[in-house]
Formats: structure tokens, C-alpha cells, sequence
């Protein structure tokens, strides 16, 4: 059942091993289907080096097991509110890599510097509140989607494709499993270069218009940005 969209998750998972986002069993991968009834996602708790596309987990949208002899991930129920609450994202990816974590778990944006952010992200990665000691005790990970959600009311989701929870870790998504991951990986190197650039100089907000100018020029419809046809 849905063989495509199980391959394409875990090529997407192992993706995360690839570009050094993940080590042991420290993030996951979710992909939707086309018609929107099925979630696949890592089992959880499974080493990368052990994992199998045939252990993907299919799930409904509720998050019952549809076909799988695995638990999938612990982070399903953050998945579920965010595929709920960001109808056009396909795919959804989880990490703690190093310097965006840090970030996260100083409470701290990403903030727009240059213009290697302003290409991939329009504006500032935002960091969520933390998390109450009963959203925490009840409900943990459906409420860290939730609190992802509340944090993105007045934000674009598919112009800030990801976020930092505070004090844990990465969220990020995209229009396939693939295009969550390479958000993520976009990420961490923006925070590592934010992270550098603060040890060199805490004055470095880039001017809208700049902002303006990058972003566009990659998305939207007047986006010049590349081929207009696939090579």
C-alpha cells in the first residue's frame, strides 16, 4: 500500500543521515498522499542504519495504523496538527541538529541577516513559547504541534517553511517529504551562519527591501529565479 509515497519517506529520513541533521534515531519524516487520507511516517525508535522503506508506518489522519507492524513515531501527533492546520505541505520533518537546537533551545529566532536567508525564508525563523506544565504532562506532542500552529497566526507557513520549538528542537515543511528535509537543512545552515555572525557583530538586520528582493526573485509569480522549464 501506497509503496511510492513509503520510498519516498525514507529516502527523505535518510536524507537526515546524509546531510549530518541526525544521529542515532534523533528526528523523522513524515510524506502525505496525493488524496490526503494517508500519512507515512518512521517508526519510532529505529536506527537509521537498521531502517527499511518497507518499515515506513502508513497512518490515517487520525493516527491510527493502517498498514505497519511498527510504532511510528513518538512526533506523529505533532505531524497530524501540522498537515491539520497547513492544508498544502505534503511532507514534515523533525530534527535536533546542532545549531539550529541551539537556537531553539536559547529561545532565540533565526534572523533574517543576509540574503542566503532571504532566498529560502521570507522573514525571521520564529521560535515558539514554551510549552505550559499541562500542555507538557497531557498531550505533549499534540500540543507542541499546537503551540506550532499558534505561533504561525499572524505568520505565512509556506513562506516560513519551518520553526524551532523552544527548548527542543526543528520543525519544518515542504510541498514532499523531500522538500521538509532540504527546509531543514537550509535551516541549520542558516543558524550556523547566524550563530557566527553574532560572535562577530549582534547589529545585523537586513534591510526589507533586500528581503524583498531575494525572496521574490525565487517564489511568487514574478520569480526569475532558474529555468522555467526542468533540467
Amino acid at each position: 500500500m501506497l509503496e511510492d509515497l513509503k520510498q519516498k519517506v525514507y529516502d527523505a529520513n535518510m536524507m537526515l543521515v546524509k546531510h549530518n541533521l541526525v544521529i542515532f534515531t534523533w528526528g523523522n519524516v513524515s510524506g502525505k498522499s496525493d488524496d490526503g487520507k494517508y500519512i507515512a511516517i518512521k517508526p519510532s525508535g529505529v536506527d537509521y542504519y537498521k531502517l527499511r522503506a518497507e518499515d515506513i508506518v502508513i497512518l490515517d489522519t487520525n493516527g491510527n495504523i493502517v498498514e505497519g507492524n511498527l510504532n511510528p513515531s513518538s512526533d506523529t501527533p505533532t505531524h497530524i496538527e501540522l498537515y491539520k492546520a497547513f492544508p498544502s505541505i505534503k511532507g514534515v520533518c523533525h530534527t535536533h541538529s546542532n545549531y539550529a537546537t541551539s537556537f531553539a533551545q536559547a529561545g532565540k529566532a533565526i534572523e533574517a541577516f543576509g540574503t542566503t536567508h532571504a532566498d529560502y525564508f521570507y522573514g525571521d525563523i520564529p521560535c515558539t513559547r514554551t510549552l505550559t506544565e499541562e500542555e507538557t504532562i497531557s498531550d505533549y506532542e499534540k500540543n507542541t504541534g499546537k503551540v506550532i500552529v499558534e505561533t504561525f497566526n499572524d505568520i505565512d507557513y509556506e513562506q516560513i517553511p519551518g520553526v524551532l520549538v523552544k527548548q527542543h528542537g526543528v520543525f519544518s515543511w515542504g510541498n514532499s517529504p523531500y522538500k521538509s528535509v532540504y527546509n531543514a537543512v537550509v535551516m541549520e545552515e542558516l543558524a550556523k551562519m547566524n550563530y557566527q555572525t553574532l560572535m562577530l557583530n549582534d547589529l545585523n538586520n537586513l534591510p526589507q527591501y533586500t528581503l524583498d528582493k531575494h525572496y521574490l526573485r525565487k517564489h511568487g509569480k514574478n520569480a526569475y529565479y532558474g529555468q522555467k522549464v526542468s533540467i
